[in-house]
């Protein structure tokens, strides 16, 4: 449930100079994801991944944000994150690939590191999710959301990916968000 009141951000506010935290997937389902998202929105930039916290503003000491990230994800072993089917946000209409399996642990994760320097009341309630296109008019997004079906029912290849690792990122540019520190899961 969002924050009520506070700081909370427009609805489409840019995430410029915010931070992220996120697991990336890699391997043929990222190949397929990247290509398949270009193929929706052709003017994103993807590199496929679920997000464990949203964008937020930090004005934190990085190194500190970093050795508080490390503490609380002690214990937080590695996991399996399943891919579900293609959905749409009827808000925002965006395009995203739900999640089954390791949902649970996402949202765990999400709710022991927003907190301290990271506590941020998010627009929408946490969802952890794979976007696919964002952006889009209505009319847009459904066929869009028609076409990644499509594509998604034809896939072969694997539908999960191990969560061994998150990266603490920044939104440098527009579409261009930089890794600032990877941390491992034990």
């Amino acid at each position: 449930m969002p924050c009520p009141g506070g700081d909370q951000p427009a609805g489409n506010e840019p995430t410029l100079g915010q931070f992220a935290l996120v697991s990336y997937i890699s391997g043929p389902l990222a190949t397929f994801l990247d290509a398949l998202s270009l193929e929706l929105a052709p003017r994103r930039n993807p590199h496929a991944h679920v997000t464990v916290l949203p964008p937020r503003p930090h004005s934190n000491n990085l190194k500190e944000t970093i050795a508080l990230l490390q503490e609380r994800l002690q214990g937080s072993g590695s996991f399996r994150v399943e891919i579900g089917e293609i959905e749409i946000f009827p808000v925002s209409q965006v395009i995203y690939l739900g999640i089954g399996a390791g949902a649970e642990q996402l949202h765990e994760i999400y709710h022991r590191l927003n907190c301290d320097c990271l506590e941020f009341c998010d627009t929408f309630p946490y969802h952890p999710h794979v976007t696919l296109a964002q952006d889009l008019s209505e009319a847009e997004s459904a066929r869009a959301a028609g076409l990644a079906k499509e594509r998604w029912e034809s896939y072969a290849g694997p539908r999960g990916f191990d969560v061994s690792a998150l990266s603490f990122v920044q939104h440098v540019a527009p579409s261009i968000w930089v890794d600032v520190a990877a941390l491992e899961l034990d």
